[in-house]
């Protein structure tokens, strides 16, 4: 008797336990809802350095000692694509980097979708439409120093400084403009996540790294001994920007 009641309540106690197994939920990912995904630019000198306002550098490509005050510039129209194929897109997505607040500026893009992400593209500069569209306000504001006012358009680039090699008395300073025909800087960039994805799920933790690196502003033009001002739109300015512009590279993401 008693043998029959201790097996009658082990039983009961197995399938009370395989009960509460089945009716168990595992916990899922949330297929609905928008998160912030930070896109960082990580700045570097000759590779090996970190680039930084106020600091004796020397161009590795032309051998001139430079030493930066300002270094700022335009990025805009940000996009990210889906495993899909279809592209979620940043509104009114214009900032500008200012490299006096660090190094490495960062971008938030809020009221991304959840999903899952393989490229992210973006404009260096400012589209000819918000260049002719008069006075604007934020990143855009005039009252930031990066608009022509005679010429009616943005400097997408301004980078100032000291260099002992410079013509211009001893100082440099490039305002890299130019949004239509031949003399148009703007430029767009893409960069595939080299085979993953990055998957935005609502944990706050997403990032995509890019790397730029500003000496190659002098790629092509050379020395400041030779030209250490350029304050309106034409070729120069456009060769200057289209080397620094090209040396943008994405290096990885972070969930």
């Amino acid at each position: 008797m008693k043998n029959t009641i201790k097996w009658g309540v082990t039983a009961l106690v197995l399938a009370t336990a395989v009960a509460c197994k089945k009716d168990k939920i595992e916990p899922t990912t949330p297929t609905t809802g928008t998160d912030v995904v930070t896109l960082k630019i990580e700045h570097s000198w000759q590779d090996s350095l970190e680039f930084a306002l106020n600091t004796d550098l020397v161009n590795p490509l032309t051998g001139d000692s430079l030493n930066f005050t300002t270094f700022k510039y335009y990025i805009s129209n940000i996009r990210l694509k889906k495993d899909d194929g279809t592209w979620w897109t940043q509104p009114n997505s214009y900032f500008l980097l200012d490299l006096a607040d660090g190094t490495t500026p960062s971008v938030q893009l809020t009221g991304v979708p959840y999903g899952e992400y393989t490229d992210v593209e973006y404009v260096l500069g400012v589209d000819s439409t918000h260049n002719v569209s008069g006075a604007q306000d934020g990143a855009l504001s005039p009252s930031l120093g990066m608009f022509w006012s005679w010429n009616s358009g943005y400097i997408m680039l301004k980078a100032e400084g000291i260099s002992p090699d410079a013509s211009m008395g001893g100082s440099f300073a490039f305002h890299l403009g130019g949004f239509s025909g031949s003399n148009n800087v703007v430029t767009s960039k893409s960069h595939n996540f080299v085979g993953n994805s990055l998957s935005v799920t609502g944990n706050g933790n997403c990032q995509i790294h890019l790397s730029a690196a500003p000496q190659t502003l002098w790629q092509t033009v050379g020395s400041v001994n030779m030209n250490s001002m350029i304050h309106m739109p034409g070729s120069d300015a456009k060769t200057m920007a289209d080397d620094f512009y090209g040396s943008f590279e994405f290096e990885h993401i972070h969930e």
